[in-house]
């Protein structure tokens, strides 16, 4: 991807604006998405009426992340938790953002689909007269894919492990034009490859477009621009804060872009987090683990690894384990009356799916490594909710708990993955590791996916990444452009 004009096929572009002023869709830019107050008052006054969770036009102007409580309307700093040493053991204040206030999904997926969709969509690249949108994903992308297809008047097919949470098959079930649009491959969240092989096998028909959060710079651009602006607004709206480290789960690497963003302003370090049962990143690893969204067993082609500070592994016991806590009566029950936290914080961690844990626990171990004090924030972000995940509790007290979870378990549990959090498998980068974890993307997008080795080698240097941002502007304007033909007609 470069800074060159788009090419345009005028054909498709012309059957977008037919399709997009039949669905009486206007699309909000980019730049309206990473700071709300730009939104046209008209939109947000509209905006008050239309279900949040409804396939409607309107919600595509909800894809940001300030929204309020309800939804509705928006607030002037992001949706955010601060979590102090109450909870985290450690002095620094780990800031979350609440990806769960996205629209429609309840996640902050649905902002990489569109970030995904729209530059194709207005360049003329993605015919929705014609295409079909795959989006292959363990969960929330292909969630937010669908809901962003189905506004937009074109097919979206989800591609995802039959073995991921059934909140997430029951989701895509109430949205899909029929079940054949829900591509089930083998196995669970370690099992990407199979997503990979099931693409290449659907992409011999010419109309289906893959939409690969893994590769697409779209995914990585939005969150530079959007979530990054984002965990600066949440982290500067506290007086005296600055701004320490971003810690992310790598999943597909579009949401780890916000952490450029952080050290080109503040000198804030990136933090790549991964599942200890898959320590890709760290050990050239491999396995299987339950930190459902995060990805694993290779590197993205959109990950700027050689950008990054430090890598971080959590276990899926953990994860399990706080999940368990937070949202199981008897956890809530022990965190209010024997380590009493406030109603209010209680509630709040039910805010945390599993891979907002995740990030949490990866967040305290970079405090605790990097001797962080109370004036340094820790930022990272929970992309959805309890929620999703209400079907794995039951399956979890019965594996760890056999006898039933109590006031004892939940004080072990508290104990041994809150406060008995260590820094234990992470690892501080040189550009040794760097190069050795840039390398292993070699075999997946050279030998496997068939990227180019020109183009595989040139994401070493940062001029490539600070390139791809100058296609920000360039695809607001064509998304100017279009919105006026569609308002024309």
């Amino acid at each position: 991807m470069s800074s060159a004009p788009l090419p345009i096929d005028s054909a498709a572009l012309a059957n977008a604006v037919s399709r997009l002023r039949e669905s009486q869709v206007q699309l909000p830019q980019l730049a309206q998405l990473a700071d709300p107050s730009l939104i046209p008052a008209g939109i947000l006054s509209a905006l008050r009426e239309v279900d949040p969770d409804a396939p409607h036009p309107l919600n595509l102007w909800r894809v940001h992340w300030y929204n309020d409580q309800n939804r509705r309307g928006i607030q002037s700093v992001p949706a955010h938790l601060v979590l102090g040493p109450e909870v985290t053991g450690v002095t620094a204040p780990i800031v979350v953002l609440l990806g769960s206030r996205f629209p429609m999904i309840a996640a902050h997926k649905v902002l990489a689909a569109y970030g995904c969709l729209v530059p194709r969509l207005v360049s003329g690249e993605f015919d929705p007269t014609q295409h079909r949108a795959l989006w292959p994903s363990t969960g929330n992308y292909c969630r937010g894919g669908v809901a962003i297809s189905r506004i937009l008047g074109c097919r979206g097919v989800a591609i995802l492990p039959a073995g991921m949470s059934a909140e997430r098959f029951n989701w895509l079930q109430r949205w899909v034009k029929d079940d054949s649009d829900i591509v089930r491959t083998p196995g669970t969240e370690s099992n990407v490859k199979e997503i990979y092989d099931k693409c290449a096998e659907l992409r011999r028909d010419p109309q289906n477009v893959i939409l690969n959060q893994f590769a697409e710079y779209g995914n990585y651009l939005v969150h530079y621009q959007c979530t990054g602006r984002a965990a600066e607004q949440a982290v500067l709206s506290h007086s005296g804060l600055a701004i320490a480290a971003f810690v992310s789960a790598t999943g597909s690497a579009g949401t780890i872009g916000a952490g450029d963003y952080l050290k080109e302003r503040h000198g804030a370090r990136i933090v790549a987090v991964e599942a200890a049962e898959c320590p890709t990143l760290l050990r050239n690893g491999f396995g299987e683990h339950n930190i459902q969204g995060i990805g694993d067993k290779h590197i993205p082609l959109i990950h700027n690894i050689m950008n990054g500070d430090l890598v971080v592994a959590v276990s899926d016991r953990s994860t399990d384990g706080l999940h368990l806590l937070f949202n199981h009566p008897q956890g809530q029950r022990y965190l209010r009356e024997r380590r009493q936290f406030s109603p209010d914080l209680v509630d709040s961690l039910s805010s945390l799916g599993f891979s907002g844990i995740c990030n949490v626990l990866a967040a305290i171990k970079t405090a605790r490594y990097l001797r962080l004090g109370s004036d340094q924030a820790v930022v990272t972000v929970a992309t959805d909710s309890a929620a999703m995940y209400g079907s794995e509790l039951a399956k979890h007290e019965q594996r760890d708990f056999p006898s039933g979870f109590d006031q004892i378990a939940a004080a072990e549990t508290f104990g041994q993955h809150l406060l008995g959090v260590r820094t234990d498998l992470m690892t501080e980068l040189t550009l040794h590791d760097r190069d050795r974890i840039f390398n292993l993307g070699y075999f997946t997008w050279v030998e496997q996916q068939g990227v180019s080795l020109r183009d595989f080698e040139a994401r070493r240097e940062q001029s490539f990444w600070r390139g791809l941002r100058r296609n920000l502007p360039l695809w607001d304007q064509a998304i100017a452009a279009m919105n006026q033909r569609v308002a024309e007609g």
